[in-house]
Formats: structure tokens, C-alpha cells, sequence
């Protein structure tokens, strides 16, 4: 509830509005506030007044402000202000409406395979865009990652961030990180690059699917036995927590968990691009849709005034497993084509071998025997013509386009919800579409499609206004 739903008025930093006060960290406190100016929720965060004494710790906290402002990216919080205000330190940011991922996996469990495969897709996405710009996170922590309601997943928290003027040491007898996520070479006190990042990664991606993180262990357990077990990559394959983990995410995991920085998988766009391989190239837009309505239906989000709920239309779940399908299906049909051209051409080299024996064979009759009457030799039947199979017709491509937004039916069969970027393939043909919105009401239309034809289809709702 907010502060002005009591009846009080809000306490006002700068030109925004405190609301209430969301959550508390080490270094200092977070608020919700509103922004009157822009009319928007945001989140300020307020380093502790007892750590403005060491002046290590202010610069840290407006190296984040800095760190995270110099990224541009739908998957990545945004930065809006630095400032301070009567002697306290402040970074206004973006408001994400939903949980971290901690939370999520607190809730869930072990996430679907698919959806944790999307969540990772999407957070490579952000990375890239930070190690573009010379920036190593060094923090990557399921409580860092927030997903929102309407599926967008964020990277959050630069206040260890490494950035590009740095030289990524940190001081002998300081670990900076968070156990048990964290690098080998950051329990060193080595150099963090890139590669740390791909370290920790691969841990997100294993505690997505195994619901644990891979060097889980007792809280009391020493560093250095739990430094021994990362240098020796000693954890249990995620499949055999998760049997039904795709082999292409374990092997995936395996790249990014490796000891040695050199060992592992080169850079987060070669992550990325073999995440994209795996899910069939889905859009942003895709990754969102499909990770909101995964959680609406496991009640990840709740149905609250003022904002909307996005059910779950087709299952995510056949991206990989479809993929596979593809290609085990393709290799099969390869074969059959080569096995069929191998034996036409093994019939051709005997029909050759026979022509070319009775070219040089004389025929010698037999002594003293009655020489046969010679036999007609049987007319060659016509070769049998191959059947000529007339080639599929070519897929309707249909994008549907509603204001403000409607879940689309077709057929009775394939529903979704726009705004969606990529168009529908449908058959040539007839086909029934029906468009829904809860507030404003159903159109039932008739879809006349050629073949290879491409079409859009918009519906305006007419807007009724509630008594």
C-alpha cells in the first residue's frame, strides 16, 4: 500500500515521492517512489548513512550509477538519475513490476527447461550489450535477475561492476562476489574479465534447471575446500538432477563451468547465438510472451487492480524438443534418399556387367548335341516413369495486428496473444479467426489464403466505455 492510500502524504527526495520502502541490502536501502513529473514508478536506492564515512564505498555506489547508466538495453535496468540530497547518496532507477529470479526458483522450484532456456537467451542478450561496452558485472546472481510481469527479464545491481579504466584486481584478502556465485578466479582475488561473467552464467542456467546452484554446499563449509571443488569441477551433472534437461544445455553448462577462464566457452555472443540455434531464433517479443504466460499459469503473478493478466496460450515446451524432432527427421529422410540412390546404382552397374559379359561371351555350341531351337527373347517392358509428386503448396504468411491487443484463435486450434512480431504460417485455404479482448468483446472472421500469399490483418476494437 502506498503512502498516500493511509491518508499520509509522501516524503519527498528531490523530484520524487517515496512510497515505501521495498527491501534493504548491505550497502544500503531501497525505495519504491513515484516520479510526478513523468507519471512513473521508480526505484531508489540509498547507500547507508554509516558508509559514508569510507570513501571506497560512496564510489562504489556511484560507479554503479555509472557502470549501469552506460548501458542502453531492454535487458538491462535502466539508470535515470545519481544524486544527493542532504548529504545522502542516492540512484534513481527503473521500476521492474515482478519478482527476482530467487524468488522465482524459491517458488517453482526447478524451472522448465524451455523457460529457463529463454531466461538465459534473454539475459545473454543484456550481457552482451554490458561486455560491449567494457563492462565485467562480476554479480550475477538469481537475486539480481528480474523478471516482470509481462515476461521482460533484467540485469540488475553494477555496485561490483568492473569498468573499462579498472584493472579488475581486487585487494589480497577481500573477496568481492557473492557465495556460491562466484569464479574460481574470483575467490583468488585473480583478474575478472569476461570470462568471469561466463562463469557465472553457466551457474544460473544450472540452478534454473537443477534448482540449486552447482557448488551448493554447507553454509559452513571452508573456501578452500569449496575452491578445490571448482578447480576440479566437482558437481553433479545437471541431468542427472534434471533428466530432462537437453543434452545442448548440459553441454552448455559443462563450457561456461569450466576451471580454467581459457577452457571455457569464448564469449557471450557464441552463448547467445548457440541459445538462439536451440529455441529456433525466437524474437525478444517471442521470449517475453512466452516466459509471462508460463508464469501467470504457475502463479508466479497474481491478478491485481490496474494491472493485466496475460494467460497461457500454446506451451513453450516444444521449442528444443521440436528442433530436435527436425533434425532427427531430416537425417532420417536423408538416409532413406541415399540408401534409394544406392541401390538404383547398384541395379545400373548389374544391367551394365550383364550388357558388357554377353558383348565379349562367344556363345560355343556342345559336340554331338541337338542344338536347341532358339526362344523369341522377351520384349523389355517399359521402364516404369517415377512418380512425380507435385510439390506442396506454399504457406500463407498472416500477420495479425489488434488495438489495443487481443488473443487470436485459429481454427479452433492455434491461439496466441498480439502483439506478436512474427507472422503465422497457415495452409492455403479457409480458415476461422476469432479475436478476443475481456473488455471489449469477440470478432469471428473468415480468411480466404492463397498460396504464398502474405497478409495483414488489423481489427480496432470498438472501445466501450464501462458505466
Amino acid at each position: 500500500m502506498s503512502a498516500t492510500a493511509t491518508g499520509t502524504q509522501p516524503r519527498r527526495v528531490g523530484s520524487f515521492e517515496i512510497l515505501r520502502e521495498i527491501g534493504q541490502g548491505g550497502m544500503g536501502v531501497v525505495y519504491l517512489a513515484h516520479q510526478p513529473t513523468l507519471d512513473r514508478m521508480v526505484v531508489l536506492k540509498k547507500i547507508r548513512r554509516e558508509l559514508l564515512a569510507d570513501p571506497g564505498m560512496v564510489e562504489r555506489f556511484q560507479r554503479e550509477a555509472r557502470s549501469a547508466a552506460a548501458v542502453h538495453h531492454q535487458n538491462v535496468v535502466s539508470i535515470y538519475d545519481s544524486f544527493e540530497v542532504r548529504g545522502d547518496h542516492y540512484i534513481a532507477q527503473e521500476f521492474v513490476d515482478g519478482p527476482d529470479l530467487r524468488r522465482i526458483r524459491t517458488q517453482l522450484g526447478r524451472l522448465d527447461p524451455e523457460i529457463a532456456a529463454l531466461i538465459a537467451l534473454e539475459m545473454a542478450r543484456g550481457l552482451e550489450e554490458i561486455h560491449t561496452r567494457g563492462i565485467v558485472h562480476r554479480d550475477l546472481k538469481p537475486a539480481n535477475i528480474l523478471i516482470g510481469a509481462t515476461g521482460e527479464t533484467k540485469i540488475a545491481d553494477f555496485g561490483i561492476a568492473v569498468v573499462p579504466k579498472s584493472d579488475g584486481l581486487t585487494r589480497p584478502g577481500i573477496l568481492v562476489g557473492s557465495i556460491p556465485y562466484m569464479a574460481p578466479e574470483q575467490l583468488l582475488g585473480h583478474r575478472a574479465d569476461h570470462r568471469t561473467d561466463i562463469f557465472l552464467f553457466g551457474n544460473l542456467l544450472y540452478e534454473m534447471l537443477a534448482g540449486a546452484p552447482p557448488y551448493h554446499g554447507p553454509e559452513d563449509e571452508p573456501l578452500e575446500t569449496l575452491l578445490e571443488r571448482m578447480q576440479r569441477e566437482r558437481y553433479v551433472d545437471v541431468r542427472k538432477i534434471a533428466p530432462g534437461t537437453p543434452r545442448i544445455l548440459a553441454r552448455l553448462i559443462r563450457g561456461c563451468l569450466r576451471a580454467k577462464p581459457a577452457r571455457r566457452i569464448s564469449s557471450i555472443p557464441a552463448l547467445r547465438q548457440a541459445l538462439e540455434r536451440t529455441l529456433g531464433r525466437p524474437s525478444p517479443l517471442d521470449c517475453r510472451n512466452e516466459i509471462a504466460q508460463h508464469l501467470w499459469a504457475q502463479g508466479v503473478f497474481r491478478v491485481e487492480e490496474g494491472k493485466t493478466a496475460v494467460k497461457k496460450t500454446a506451451p513453450a515446451r516444444a521449442r528444443i524438443a521440436s528442433r530436435r524432432n527436425r533434425r532427427w527427421a531430416l537425417s532420417a529422410a536423408t538416409s532413406v534418399l541415399l540408401l534409394i540412390a544406392g541401390l538404383a546404382g547398384y541395379a545400373q552397374y548389374l544391367r551394365v556387367s550383364a550388357g558388357r559379359e554377353s558383348a565379349v561371351m562367344p556363345a560355343v555350341p556342345i559336340p554331338d548335341s541337338p542344338r536347341p531351337e532358339p526362344l523369341a527373347a522377351p520384349a523389355p517392358e517399359p521402364a516404369a516413369a517415377a512418380p512425380i509428386l507435385a510439390p506442396a503448396p506454399a504457406p500463407a504468411l498472416v500477420r495479425f495486428v489488434a488495438d489495443p491487443w487481443a488473443e487470436i484463435t485459429v481454427d479452433d486450434a492455434k491461439s496466441f496473444f498480439t502483439p506478436r512480431a512474427a507472422p503465422l504460417e497457415l495452409a492455403p485455404g479457409t480458415h476461422r479467426v476469432v479475436l478476443e479482448h475481456p473488455t471489449f468483446g469477440r470478432t469471428e472472421l473468415t480468411l480466404e489464403l492463397a498460396p504464398g500469399e502474405s497478409r495483414t490483418v488489423r481489427h480496432v476494437f470498438a472501445r466501450v466505455k464501462s458505466s
